[in-house]
């Protein structure tokens, strides 16, 4: 039914992956060179061997992002040149690509299977020639394993600071949690240490009274890495040899015959103007900012380590509200299930704990029943720990689809965040950003797992967009600041009282606090991230780039130490190259969704949410985004709903 999530030795997990591809290389060879030519005995089984293989390798990805240690690293590392290989083998089998151009599919699905066949086989250089071929083999292997060297790096090098503060005095102001969480004693002395994973580095970044600290917290952050500036180069230099051998300009040019979006000025319009409609509000929230921060500490050269402190401080101020009022009110495990219940309602799924091997102690796995039918299965692994890498993001694992033997497969997929951990004194307490973060990931787990296609390429997350694989992400995540469905969670984790309808107000209140600022640093990433794809980068001219682009977006000088780009993950070890654009372009469409599907009194529309399932989250990839959206809400997307989702003028 399910697989088990289990590796019985890493050590051996590579000659074991090795035995795996030479049993599917004999199959692939059968298939290229037997005489039938239908989807059923071609595209079918070669469908089962991509599950196969993903169910085989995705538990190691998987542990070494999450339980990271030198022996998942070197099983990791070991397997990526095999895998490499063997992708390269197929997208070059031409014998292959000609067979598969002459199916003639007969479902939807079948013909959308065939059409991103032939289009990746193109996108692979199969009609290279053959020293042309083996170069690009070449450039996949080392990309994959560079992508690797930079995600090490980064993790290493977070794990590697430690900020260890000895006066009470430098801690005051702190919500008591993360005063618990950063305590220890040394020596019979009470010490704060703060790091910079994610929870411990936020925490004093924005409730840290002394200056000094900030600057120095700030400036280890933004330091990370710098081995990584090396990687950079080589990514880039290889993804745009890569390009230019498939006959793109650039490698966006290339990224874009996978994209929702059409042209390269498309997008580079549509964040200019997203930038210019933010400008003029954001410049206000700035002034707002350095005029608060002088008028408080006579501040007068406000710097990027004092916006997060006193953008608190002004949000309290403003509206008398900050983080640590809701924190206690959003216990983890009280915030989870009462995500699982909205989500059982809204879709007519239920949620029961499912007794299976998980990979720590502190992962909650379920199985997914659809009308009464067990349908699917969801791992949640919220907590931070050193061995896990930073942010937080959904792996599907296996697919809903029907095999060549006819036999139906389930969905399942995992949830990993870094939330603060329990400590002795509190239970796990989620910030509002945190429970937003955790209906985001949820929105992405739905769309594999409440997949209905019977065609593995494009069922659940298979076969999406880039572009706009965050829309089902962002539309369930605006949900996470309606009163309705706030305070089915929202109750004290001490006294159990419910979250008042006060605090949830402000929630809603200041969910657009600074948003003009936010809009800008989201754009200032997207325009550097196409930009330094749409020619070759090298050395300082990477820099160079950014400094241009932040002279229109960044309305506070960055220092001149810091190297932002060693620690952008998403597009130099996480897929995002040339498509950091896609969560603005996405949000078009979920700020559209939002709006047709708010409900004052239960938080969403019933009627509108079945539509959803139906239309969106069922069909996958099995048609463009764009036409499944028309067929749900008869009608296109309006950019003004990303606007108005803002309040921008």
């Amino acid at each position: 039914m399910f697989q088990e999530f289990k590796i019985n030795n890493l050590e051996q997990f590579p000659q074991d992956l090795d035995a795996l591809l030479n049993q599917q290389r004999e199959i692939i060879n059968s298939i290229t060179t037997n005489n039938e030519v239908s989807y059923e005995k071609v595209l079918k089984p070669l469908q089962d061997l991509d599950e196969e293989l993903g169910l085989f390798f995705t538990p190691l990805s998987h542990l070494n992002s999450v339980m990271n240690s030198e022996e998942t690293q070197k099983a990791y590392e070991e397997s990526i040149p095999l895998l490499s290989k063997f992708s390269s083998e197929i997208a070059q089998n031409e014998a292959l690509f000609k067979k598969i151009e002459t199916i003639k599919a007969n479902s939807d699905e079948a013909k959308k299977v065939v059409e991103h066949e032939i289009r990746d086989f193109v996108l692979s250089g199969v009609n290279l020639p053959d020293e042309q071929k083996k170069r690009m083999e070449e450039i996949s292997l080392k990309l994959s394993e560079l992508s690797n060297q930079f995600s090490q790096n980064l993790l290493d090098a977070t794990n590697a600071y430690e900020l260890i503060i000895t006066d009470a005095n430098d801690v005051e102001g702190l919500p008591q949690s993360d005063i618990d969480a950063a305590q220890e004693e040394v020596e019979g002395k009470t010490v704060y240490k703060f790091t910079l994973q994610i929870p411990s580095y936020l925490a004093y970044m924005t409730y840290g009274p002394n200056r000094e600290f900030r600057k120095e917290l700030s400036k280890a952050y933004a330091t990370r890495a710098p081995e990584n500036a090396k990687v950079i180069d080589q990514i880039l230099a290889l993804k745009n040899e890569k390009a230019k051998l498939l006959d793109f300009e650039s490698y966006a040019h290339y990224a874009l015959e996978t994209r929702d979006a059409n042209k390269q000025e498309d997008v580079i319009g549509f964040l200019n103007d997203l930038a210019d409609a933010a400008l003029p509000q954001a410049n206000n929230e700035l002034a707002e900012l350095k005029a608060f921060a002088k008028k408080t500490d006579g501040i007068e050269d406000l710097s990027g380590y004092d916006v997060g402190y006193y953008s608190e401080k002004l949000k309290k101020e403003k509206f008398d509200f900050d983080d640590a009022m809701t924190k206690p009110y959003f216990e983890q495990s009280k915030v989870l299930s009462g995500l699982l219940d909205i989500v059982s309602e809204l879709f007519s799924v239920t949620f029961k704990v499912a007794d299976v091997p998980t990979w720590h102690e502190c992962v909650k796995p379920f199985d997914i029943f659809d009308e009464g039918k067990l349908s699917g299965r969801i791992y949640f692994d919220l907590e931070a720990r050193k061995e896990k890498r930073g942010g937080a993001w959904m792996n599907d694992w296996e697919t809903h689809y029907v095999d060549s033997k006819g036999e139906q497969h389930f969905s399942s997929a995992f949830i990993v965040c870094n939330f603060s951990p329990a400590t002795k004194e509190t239970p796990s307490l989620l910030r509002h950003d945190d429970v937003v973060t955790l209906f985001h990931e949820m929105g992405h787990a739905i769309h594999h797992l409440f997949g209905k296609c019977t065609e593995r390429s494009v069922s659940g997350i298979n076969g999406v967009a880039w572009d706009v694989v965050e829309f089902p992400s962002q539309f369930l995540e605006n949900f996470a600041y309606e009163e309705a469905i706030l305070k089915r969670f929202g109750f004290h984790y001490e006294t159990g009282e419910p979250i008042s309808d006060e605090l949830m107000a402000k929630i809603k209140e200041t969910k657009n606090f600074q948003a003009a600022l936010g809009i800008l640093r989201q754009v200032e990433f997207s325009l550097f991230d196409f930009m330094l794809h749409q020619n070759l980068y090298q050395g300082e001219e990477v820099q160079r780039l950014i400094d241009s682009i932040r002279k229109k977006t960044s309305l506070l000088e960055s220092p001149s130490y810091n190297k932002f780009q060693h620690g952008f993950a998403h597009i130099f070890a996480g897929g995002y190259a040339a498509g950091y654009y896609s969560y603005k372009w996405a949000e078009v469409l979920s700020a559209d969704a939002f709006f047709s599907c708010l409900d004052d009194d239960a938080g969403f529309d019933k009627e509108h949410a079945q539509g959803y399932k139906e239309f969106i989250l069922a069909n996958g990839g099995s048609k463009e985004m764009s036409e499944l959206y028309e067929e749900w809400l008869g009608r296109k997307a309006d950019v003004k709903s990303l606007t108005k989702l803002y309040e921008i003028a």
